[in-house]
């Protein structure tokens, strides 16, 4: 294998994990907590959150935490967990996006839901390796 080849295999090994651990952050199944606080980890410095849908809401990493935050530790929504279906990932350098398909499901106030959308995510290298500069996500209706 050629260098060029390595390094594109481990960035892309690198946006993989970041990419499950960013979905990992919602889980909140079996009792356990929730730990939307590594998105702080896993974002640079004024990343930006984007949800599309009926009305586009733009967030900083501290607006979308902190209601997130509340929604998956106050009782409402509990066993919850969403994960990647598909992707497809493109790495220019250092930088990269990666735009996925993804499934989730647990129960809203009492009532058992299932959903799913898309999302997006760019990617850049700093020192300290990959982290996410924006997200977007779609949820299907």
């Amino acid at each position: 294998m050629s260098n060029t080849t390595d390094t594109a295999l481990a960035a892309k090994t690198e946006i993989d994990a970041i990419t499950a651990e960013f979905f990992g952050a919602f889980d909140n199944r079996g009792g356990g907590e929730a730990d939307v606080d590594r998105i702080r980890r896993l974002t640079i410095p004024g990343a930006v959150i984007v949800s599309t849908g009926p009305a586009t809401t733009v967030y900083t990493v501290d607006e979308f935490i902190e209601p997130h935050r509340k929604l998956l530790s106050d009782g409402r929504l509990v066993e919850f967990s969403e994960w990647e279906t598909s992707e497809r990932t493109e790495i220019a350098g250092d930088i990269a996006v990666r735009f996925g398909e993804y499934r989730k499901s647990g129960v809203m106030n009492g009532e058992p839901f299932e959903g799913g959308g898309a999302k997006s995510i760019q990617f850049v290298r700093m020192s300290e390796g990959w982290r996410i500069a924006s997200f977007t996500w779609y949820d299907q209706p």
